[in-house]
C-alpha cells in the first residue's frame, strides 16, 4: 500500500506493539498530527511540555517494561526532551524520542527552529538516527526499538525531517516483523556463544561463594531491567545472604524479607553498610557502584573479594575494583549461579545482621508534629504497599525509599542517576496509563513540585486518577539540609515564602484539594484522598528542620555517618 512518511511512522508504531505514547505538536510534524487527526488505534497523550512528555515516555517504559515513546517538534521542542532523554540515560529506561526536524534542503542553514539535536543528545543516547531516505523509516524504527531494550536499555533519538514525513512510498504491512525476526536470529546466536565463554567465570565465583562465610548482596536496578527478581530471591535464601539495594534496585528484592537490610551508601541503614564492610564476599547485581553508595572507594568493602554481575562491560571495574567480574544478563547468571552454590544454615553472619537491624533502624524525632517520614509510613499502611510510587528529587524521594516498603521492582519509580527535579510529576502521568486500575501516587517536595507543575493540566484534561503528596516545608529541603551541614548555617536562596498556594493552584487546574498539617489527621485525609476516583492533591505542612538521616559526608567511608 502507498503510504507517506507520517502515515508510515503510525503504522510502525503498530506494528512495534505500541499502544500509547506522549507528545506536543509543533511545525515540523504537523504532518505526523494531521495523521492522528485521524489514528483510533494508537493513543496520543498531549503533555504540557516536551520535558514532561519525555518523563512520561520514561515513566510509562518503567512501569510498564515497553519501550516509552515521546513525539516532539524542532528546535526548542527538541531541546525541550534533553533532560528527559539524559535523565533515561542515566538510569537505563528503554525510551525512543522522535523529534521533527526542518526539510532535508534546509539542513544546515540555520533555518528557523533547526537543530542538530543528535549533536546535543550523542551523549546520552545509545544511537541517534536522521531519516533522510522515506525508504528506510521501517528499518530505522525497528533498530531503534531493538536498540532501547538490546543489553543495557537506554533512550533512541530519532530526527524525522518534515519533508520526509510528506514523502510518498510503498509499503508491505509486516515489514518490521521480518525486519525482526532476522535480526533476532542473528542475536540469539551471539548471545549464546558469549554466555557459553562465562561458564568459567560463573565457576570461580560460585567456589568464591561456596568458601565465604560472610556474604553480602548489593543488587541495582539491572535486577528488574532483566526480570531477575524471582532469581535473585531464590539465590539469596539458598546462600543465606544478606541483601542491600541500591535506589533503582528497591523492590528487586522484597522490601518486607528478613534478609532486605535496605539502602547502603549516602542515605542507607547501618546494617547495609555494615554489612558491606564487614563481608567476606559481596556479590553486585546489575549495579554501577554510585558514590552515592560507595563513598570513599579507597576502604569500600575492602575485605570482600568483590563479584560483580552486569550486562554492560563498561561498568566492571570501572568505579570499585572487581575481583570476578562476570558481563552477562542478571537472570542468566544468576540462574546458573543457584545451581553452582551450595545451600548454607543460617549462622553467626545472620544474627550479626539482624541485630543491626534491629539496633540501628531509620528513626526520626517528630516532637509531635507532622513530619515527611510519618506521612509516608502512613502512606504504606494505608495503601498495604499496593500502589505505584514515583518521586521528585530531594528529600522526598529518600523518604519515600527509606520508609516505604517496596515489595514489587515495577511499583518505585524515581530518578536516580540524574537526580531530576521535576520528574516525578510527568513520570506518574506516564506510569498511570499502564496501571490497570493500581493507584499511582506522585510523592513531591514543594520545589521540586513547582519544576513541572503545569503537568497538572495534563492530569486535569484527561482526569488521570493520581495522588500528588507534596511535602511543604518552604524550602529547597535537601539543599537546605546541606548548607546547615556542610556550610556553616548559611541558608542562600533555598527558602521560599508563601508566593504559591497550592489549594489555589488545584483549583485552577480543578482537582480537589487536602491539607494536612497535624500528624492525628494523616491516616484520615490520606484514606479520602485515595477514595477519590480522579485526580487529588494532599498539600503536607511539615517544618524545615526535619532532616533526611543518615548521612555519609561526601567523600567519607560509608562508616562514618551522622545519625542526627
Amino acid at each position: 500500500m502507498k503510504l507517506n512518511g507520517a502515515q508510515l511512522f503510525l503504522q510502525c508504531l503498530k506494528e512495534l506493539n505500541v499502544d500509547t505514547f506522549f507528545g506536543y505538536p509543533g511545525g515540523s510534524v504537523l504532518p505526523i498530527y494531521d495523521c492522528l487527526y485521524y489514528e483510533r488505534e494508537l493513543k496520543h497523550i498531549l503533555t504540557a511540555h516536551e520535558q514532561g512528555a519525555t518523563h512520561a515516555a520514561d515513566g510509562y517504559a518503567r512501569a510498564s517494561g515497553k519501550v516509552g515513546v515521546a513525539l516532539t517538534t524542532s528546535g526548542p521542542g527538541a531541546t525541550n526532551s534533553v533532560t528527559g532523554i539524559a535523565t533515561a540515560f542515566s538510569d537505563s529506561v528503554p525510551i525512543v524520542v522522535i523529534t521533527g526536524q526542518v526539510p532535508t534542503a534546509l539542513l544546515g542553514r540555520h533555518s528557523f527552529q533547526e537543530m542538530d539535536i543528535r549533536a546535543i543528545t550523542k551523549p546520552i543516547t545509545k544511537k541517534t538516527f536522521l531519516i533522510d531516505d522515506v525508504n528506510k523509516i521501517a528499518e530505522i524504527f525497528e533498530e531503534a526499538f531493538f536498540l532501547a531494550k538490546e543489553g543495557r536499555p537506554g533512550p533512541i533519538l530519532v530526527d524525522f525531517p518534515k519533508d520526509i514525513q510528506l514523502t510518498e512510498v510503498e509499503y508491505e504491512v509486516g515489514t518490521i516483523a521480518k525486519l525482526r525476526e532476522a535480526r533476532l536470529k542473528n542475536a540469539e546466536v551471539t548471545f549464546d556463544s558469549d554466555f557459553d565463554s562465562l561458564k568459567q567465570a560463573i565457576q570461580l565465583a560460585a567456589d568464591a561463594i561456596n568458601n565465604c562465610e560472610r556474604p553480602m548482596i548489593y543488587a541495582g536496578g539491572g535486577v528488574e531491567k532483566s526480570g531477575g527478581e524471582a532469581a535473585l530471591l531464590e539465590f539469596a535464601e539458598k546462600i543465606k545472604s544478606p541483601v542491600t539495594t541500591s535506589l533503582m534496585g528497591l523492590g528487586g528484592f522484597p522490601g518486607t524479607h528478613k534478609y532486605f537490610t535496605g539502602l547502603p551508601g549516602m542515605h542507607g541503614t547501618r546494617s547495609s553498610n555494615l554489612g558491606i564492610s564487614k563481608c567476606d564476599v559481596l556479590i553486585a547485581i546489575g549495579c554501577r557502584f554510585s558514590d552515592r553508595v560507595t563513598g570513599k572507594t579507597s576502604v569500600f568493602a575492602e575485605k570482600a573479594t568483590i563479584i560483580h554481575i552486569d550486562i554492560d562491560e563498561k561498568e566492571l571495574g570501572k568505579n570499585v575494583g572487581v575481583d570476578l567480574p562476570l558481563k552477562g544478563d542478571v537472570k542468566k547468571v544468576l540462574t546458573a549461579l543457584i545451581d553452582l552454590v551450595n545451600p548454607r544454615v543460617e549462622n553467626k553472619w545472620n544474627e550479626d545482621v539482624q541485630k543491626w537491624k534491629q539496633d540501628f533502624p531509620y528513626k526520626y524525632n517528630d516532637g509531635g508534629v507532622l513530619t515527611g517520614q510519618y506521612v509516608v509510613e502512613e502512606l504504606y499502611k494505608v495503601t498495604k504497599g499496593d500502589a505505584i510510587i514515583t518521586t521528585e528529587v530531594g528529600q522526598n524521594q529518600i523518604w519515600t525509599a527509606q520508609y516505604y516498603k517496596f515489595n514489587d521492582s515495577k511499583n518505585f519509580i524515581s530518578s536516580g542517576g540524574m537526580g531530576t527535579m521535576g520528574y516525578g510529576l510527568p513520570a506518574a502521568v506516564g506510569v498511570s496509563f499502564t496501571t490497570g486500575g493500581k493507584k499511582v501516587i506522585n510523592v513531591a517536595g514543594d520545589g521540586s513540585f513547582m519544576m513541572n507543575s503545569h503537568e497538572l493540566s495534563t492530569v486535569s484534561r484527561y482526569r488521570i486518577p493520581m495522588l500528588q503528596l507534596i511535602f511543604n516545608n518552604s524550602t529547597l529541603g535537601m539543599v537546605y539540609q546541606w548548607q546547615g551541614l556542610f556550610h556553616g548555617n548559611r541558608y542562600s536562596f533555598t527558602e521560599f515564602g508563601d508566593e504559591v498556594s497550592f489549594e489555589k493552584l488545584a483549583a485552577a487546574y480543578n482537582i480537589p484539594y487536602f491539607k494536612l498539617d497535624k500528624k492525628e489527621e494523616a491516616e484520615k485525609v490520606l484514606k479520602a484522598a485515595l477514595e477519590i476516583e480522579g485526580p487529588v492533591i494532599v498539600e503536607c505542612i511539615i517544618p524545615c528542620e526535619q532532616n533526611v538521616y543518615p548521612i555519609v559526608p561526601p567523600g567519607e567511608s560509608i562508616e562514618n555517618m551522622i545519625e542526627e
